[in-house]
């Protein structure tokens, strides 16, 4: 019989992992409650507001997971994706990269299907690719769309897709591949850093991949082959030497044995915890319902995020939060929208500027999201927030909002900020230090914002 629930100081390495990735289950010590909802909320999309909350507390956990999808609001998505799509038609041909990035921002936000926009998300970091070197904000745009497309679908499809993108051609050197001087490029981050990872290839590998992939090419912004430059012999990949185009290498690299498990583990750090990285044999059964389902993302994604090892009060505070999610979370819980072009520039300044990764391995997350210098940058990236005239709250005032919530003092202001943004309980010794802060501290704000830009500098804010 399996364990039934995890100790939140259980090392990774003694716990089972047919039980870690077993369906959690509420018991009497581990409730189906608001703050396991917030949780939840928190690591498959981008928080929630006090209203969703208990909407999903009586939906019970499997729901939840379906309205993290936007699988109940046909209607909602219709409305949000026309207003997206005017929005988006008014930046995507600017050349300003903050204009599509505030696009995003306000999708995060406002999405009716958040884990679609937290899985593009995951794939932007994944499938790395920088506006600064594509130099072209309707690509960018265009391969946001595509990710967010097939963000839950098929993987198969999905590194399809990405080998054929405009933007990742441009990135990774692929439109310039020709059959007299093959571009080692993608195919070498195709394998190490897209599929497989490190020790899974050799560089024959990377060398017959790459004259698989000549002749693709970019004509009026779309993807070409061109079969004069295409280098059209038989390629030995891995063991099979009867490969002969692009798109059959790249069939031939998404069914390595080594796929399952290197994607499962991507996967796994991104919802579930920073550090350690999990063994093959501890992922081996995500690894197993990746390949049963061909490929499919979305039970492999329903499968992690409905675990005991990602429901149970393990997993809590066991990630680092990045600026999008610390930022964007604060937001929805608060109700807040703002100035999303401010708010993008913003982003940029605290490490993490969307469709500019720092390089082609993405963000490396987790610890590297903090240090003495980020967190203060995070601050005062909420002051600013804080002060812009743009910022409502529930389209309004904060003394408003404060009034909707029935707050009406210091203590009640605290503890719905512990109970909504923190995941990891504050101590006595955090609290009377806020009050202290908040006490002491002028800038010019009153109580209410001095106590939530105080609560931004303690460390535990930022854990998820």
């Amino acid at each position: 019989m399996l364990q039934a629930t995890l100790r939140t100081d259980q090392d990774l390495s003694a716990i089972d992992p047919q039980m870690a990735w077993s369906a959690w289950e509420p018991t009497p010590e581990e409730p189906w409650d608001a703050k396991r909802v917030r949780h939840l909320m928190r690591r498959g999309g981008f928080g929630a507001k006090a209203s969703e909350v208990k909407q999903l507390v009586d939906a019970g956990p499997s729901k939840a997971i379906d309205v993290l999808m936007g699988k109940q609001s046909t209607q909602a998505t219709e409305a949000f994706e026309l207003e997206s799509g005017q929005i988006v038609s008014a930046v995507r041909s600017s050349g300003n990269v903050q204009s599509i990035a505030a696009w995003w921002l306000h999708r995060m936000l406002h999405s009716p299907s958040p884990l679609v926009e937290k899985m593009t998300l995951f794939w932007h970091g994944h499938f790395a690719t920088g506006a600064d070197k594509v130099n072209d904000t309707e690509l960018m745009v265009e391969q946001n769309r595509m990710l967010r497309e097939h963000a839950l679908g098929d993987y198969r499809s999905l590194v399809q897709a990405v080998s054929k993108d405009p933007a990742m051609l441009l990135y990774l050197d692929s439109a310039t591949n020709r059959k007299t001087h093959p571009n080692e490029n993608y195919a070498r981050e195709l394998m190490e850093l897209f599929c497989l990872g490190e020790g899974n290839y050799t560089e024959q590998d990377v060398q017959q991949l790459a004259r698989c992939f000549t002749g693709w090419e970019i004509r009026r912004k779309a993807f070409r082959f061109n079969p004069y430059q295409h280098d059209s012999g038989f390629k030995k990949l891995f063991d099979n030497d009867k490969i002969e185009s692009g798109e059959e290498a790249v069939e031939a690299v998404v069914t390595h044995r080594s796929m399952p498990t290197f994607i499962a583990g991507k996967l796994v750090r991104f919802f579930v915890c920073d550090e350690p990285d999990c063994p093959p044999e501890f992922l081996a059964p995500l690894a197993e319902e990746f390949q049963k389902r061909e490929f499919a993302i979305e039970p492999l994604v329903r499968k992690i995020l409905s675990s005991k090892l990602l429901l149970s009060d393990w997993s809590r505070g066991k990630k680092v939060r990045s600026p999008v999610e610390f930022i964007v979370e604060s937001m929805r819980s608060l109700q807040m929208t703002t100035n999303f072009d401010r708010l993008a520039k913003g982003l940029d300044g605290v490490g993490q500027a969307l469709f500019n990764p720092p390089n082609v391995k993405g963000w490396d997350g987790g610890r590297a999201w903090i240090n003495s210098s980020t967190l203060i940058g995070r601050s005062n990236l909420l002051v600013d927030l804080l002060r812009e005239p743009a910022t409502r709250f529930a389209q309004g005032s904060l003394d408003a909002w404060l009034k909707s919530e029935k707050i009406s003092n210091q203590s009640q202001w605290l503890e719905w900020l512990e109970r909504s943004l923190v995941s990891i309980p504050l101590s006595p010794s955090d609290k009377e230090r806020l009050q202290t802060n908040v006490a002491k501290s002028d800038g010019g704000f009153d109580p209410w914002r001095k106590m939530l830009v105080a609560l931004s500098l303690n460390p535990k804010f930022h854990l998820s």
